[in-house]
């Protein structure tokens, strides 16, 4: 049974946007990069896919689609490879571990130079999934500003190119602003930015290192909700944003763990996006408490369902875990979706196959569908 609203977002069952690489764009990706397989022919295969994704997206219902962000490396892959000025360094204050696994601190992105936009980060994206015309509503997922400063703080700029935080974000609402006009331009009504800052910025070992460094985790969150707000606040009335927010998702491993307490009402309070997709589906992300603070016409969509696992989530749960949340926040001002994207790091970070995708995501409708007609 499919779960939708008519029209445009929000909507009760929804997915964060990547879905598992198949064999041949995988392989395409290492041939290109070995320069054995030109650009033009690794676009091809890169469209081919793309639709094949969109189809399964509109075959199973899915109210919003996306590209399965198959043109990317990896899901920030969009954003630091279309900007230029933008390095990175094998430094950061979270690495990827398991319970039984350490993976190790991932590069964080930093300024060697002013940062502009070579090209447009996810624009031609958006065109190329609206010219399939799919049954569903094109979405596009881009990387929030505030993944460019959290991991280094304001280590994140060459303070001779930029002389203070300000001045470096002045930029990147720029860089923002003028993607977001780009896409609008386009048709794109449906953006959503994914953000491991913010919630990051909850957890004890990452809040000890922004203070060991001299900053303040509370005067981050305000100066991110400050930042994400210059990002969209021209956008037009009729654009529908969506804040992602994930504590890293690598196969079974993650960065960070802590409810979202510290955040909450600053979030909530003082972020101007019209929906939150809250990563909901172990209890290292917390209760439902915080969502006391999400105002009118606002929506929280609850990631119930694990991309970490194949495992197929009981219903009864699901059901049980919405009416939970539900104590805290309007039901009718809440959604459903998996806790992340299928792939967030390509072929590194992929755990089940689409048999066991659609499955999911076939849940998600049928407990939507359930809950909220």
């Amino acid at each position: 049974m499919t779960a939708t609203n008519s029209g445009g977002p929000p909507f009760r069952a929804e997915h964060v946007g990547s879905f598992v690489r198949p064999g041949r764009l995988l392989d395409a990706a290492r041939a290109n990069k070995a320069g054995t397989l030109d650009d033009r022919a690794y676009v091809e295969i890169q469209n081919e896919c793309i639709a094949e994704i969109v189809a399964f997206q509109d075959e199973i219902g899915m109210a919003s689609v996306t590209d399965g962000e198959f043109r990317r490396r990896v899901w920030s892959g969009g954003l630091t490879e279309a900007l230029d000025g933008l390095g990175l360094k094998r430094e950061g204050i979270l690495s990827f571990h398991s319970d039984s696994e350490e993976y190790g601190v991932p590069p964080s992105p930093y300024a060697e130079a002013r940062l502009s936009r070579r090209r447009p980060i996810v624009t031609g994206d958006y065109e190329f999934v609206a010219s399939l015309r799919p049954k569903g509503v094109p979405k596009v997922t881009i990387a929030s500003p505030a993944v460019l400063h959290f991991w280094l703080g304001d280590g994140s700029f060459d303070p001779a190119v930029y002389s203070d935080r300000e001045a470096f974000f002045t930029d990147v609402i720029a860089i923002f602003r003028q993607e977001i006009a780009d896409l609008e331009a386009a048709g794109c009504r449906y953006v959503q930015l994914d953000d491991t800052a913010l919630p990051c910025n909850c957890d004890e070992t990452a809040r000890g290192a922004v203070a060991a460094r001299g900053e303040d985790p509370d005067d981050l969150t305000d100066s991110y909700v400050r930042l994400i707000n210059g990002c969209i606040g021209a956008r037009r009335d009729d654009t529908f944003v969506g804040l992602h927010m994930c504590r890293g998702n690598l196969k079974d491993m993650w960065m960070a763990e802590g409810g979202y307490e510290p955040i909450a009402e600053r979030l909530f309070g003082g972020l101007d996006v019209d929906a939150f997709f809250m990563e909901y589906d172990s209890e290292r992300a917390g209760d439902f408490r915080p969502l006391r603070f999400l105002p009118p016409g606002k929506t929280a969509v609850l990631g119930l369902v694990s991309t970490k696992s194949p495992e197929l989530e009981s219903k009864d749960e699901l059901l049980r875990r919405i009416d939970e949340a539900a104590r805290f926040a309007p039901l009718e001002q809440l959604g459903l979706s998996p806790q992340c994207g299928f792939s967030s790091a390509g072929g590194g970070g992929q755990v089940m196959g689409l048999d066991e995708i659609r499955r999911k995501l076939e849940l998600v409708q049928d407990v939507a569908a359930e809950v909220w007609g």
